[in-house]
């Protein structure tokens, strides 16, 4: 006789929430592929993760830590709201394959990254599980 409260799921199959898929918004990433400055981008287009997310990468790599973490968590909230927007419910896959996508995930990575920096341990931490389980090839592509 099976025990009170255990529940065997092990014969269905394991589903997890939809994948979400932000919107595309080309104008931000044309603009940066053309060379536009980064800041001109986020203040012309301020709900674009990719341009934070850009600005957080300048940043880090000359050696400006806590400007790296403002832009990369400002790029991080603002793919929060779109994630939501999306009908993402706090949890599941957020696909690297699908392009619009890589703003918000590059945000987190340079969250991640910026707060490791400046020895913020807990957030690297929630940030780098955060990014792994939202997009494993992220995780794998970003470092």
């Amino acid at each position: 006789m099976p025990q009170t409260g255990t529940h065997d799921d092990s014969r269905k199959p394991s589903r997890g929430p939809p994948p979400t898929h932000l919107p595309d918004d080309p104008e931000p990433r044309e603009l940066l592929a053309s060379g536009t400055a980064p800041a001109d981008v986020a203040a012309k287009y301020p709900t674009s993760s990719l341009a934070w997310a850009q600005l957080a990468d300048e940043a880090f790599e000359r050696g400006s830590v806590v400007e790296s973490y403002a832009y990369a968590r400002t790029g991080y909230h603002r793919g929060l709201d779109a994630l939501r927007r999306s009908g993402w419910k706090g949890h599941g896959p957020v696909p690297w394959e699908h392009e619009p996508n890589r703003g918000f995930l590059r945000a987190l990575h340079g969250l991640a990254r910026a707060a490791q920096a400046i020895g913020e341990q807990a957030e690297y931490e929630r940030c780098t599980q955060f990014l792994q389980d939202s997009s494993p090839a992220a995780a794998q592509t970003l470092g």
